[in-house]
């Protein structure tokens, strides 16, 4: 397969032409189907081209993944970094093939998807997108695998569960502050949950989704 159809993955069009696009990868062992939902949710006024991408992994104990764990923050190296270059093509072509660029795009992910969404907005080389939304992640350790924290960067939203016992909170403390260190536009909320989603957080983020695309359409005019 190529082109987008390298990556199985669900799409939901915008209401009229398309002022950018959303990409949502979902967490371990879910698919593109898990955070469909969430186009909506994060982009009500349908204002962008939505797509959720399906992790190229099939793992014990059932459902897709983008990598084989590790210990928590730290993905095992290969299957990290071939599904890097193998979503990081996608979203390429995905700017090739719309004719909406990268710079307004918004990435956002759960999860594994949140480690995934960090690599592809954040790697060396890679083209920045508008803004990314992590949920319950971390920024990955990888050897062979560099995070360019250089100017400007991509205007990031953070969400995580005060007590969520997969991945700490700690991860998402750690990353708001390495961001904000290097001068980025970091929105953190934490939430009194699990490893989960805070519905209140993500009707909060439907105003930061619209307000992220307006500044990109400013800076490309």
């Amino acid at each position: 397969m190529s082109g987008l159809d390298s990556l199985t993955h669900l799409t939901r069009p915008a209401r009229g032409e398309a002022e950018g696009a959303l990409v949502l990868l979902h967490g371990r062992g879910a698919d593109e189907s898990d955070l469909y939902p969430l186009l909506d949710e994060l982009d009500p006024d349908r204002r962008l081209l939505g797509l959720t991408a399906r992790g190229p992994l099939s793992l014990p104990p059932g459902g897709a993944h983008w990598y084989v764990l590790g210990p928590v923050g730290f993905p095992n190296p290969a299957t990290f970094l071939e599904t890097y270059h193998r979503l990081g093509d996608w979203v390429d072509t995905l700017a090739a093939e719309t004719g909406i660029p990268t710079g307004r795009t918004i990435i956002g992910g759960f999860s594994q998807g949140t480690a995934m969404t960090y690599a592809v907005g954040l790697g060396e080389d890679r083209p920045r997108p508008a803004g990314l939304v992590a949920l319950s992640g971390f920024i990955p350790t990888v050897p062979g695998f560099s995070v360019d924290l250089s100017q400007p960067l991509p205007r990031v939203a953070i969400g995580h569960g005060s007590y969520d016992p997969v991945i700490p909170v700690s991860f998402g403390q750690a990353a708001r502050d390495r961001l904000r260190a290097a001068g980025g536009d970091v929105t953190y909320r934490e939430s009194p949950m699990a490893h989960s989603l805070d519905p209140a957080y993500l009707y909060e983020l439907a105003g930061w989704v619209s307000a992220v695309i307006d500044e990109a359409a400013e800076v490309s005019k």
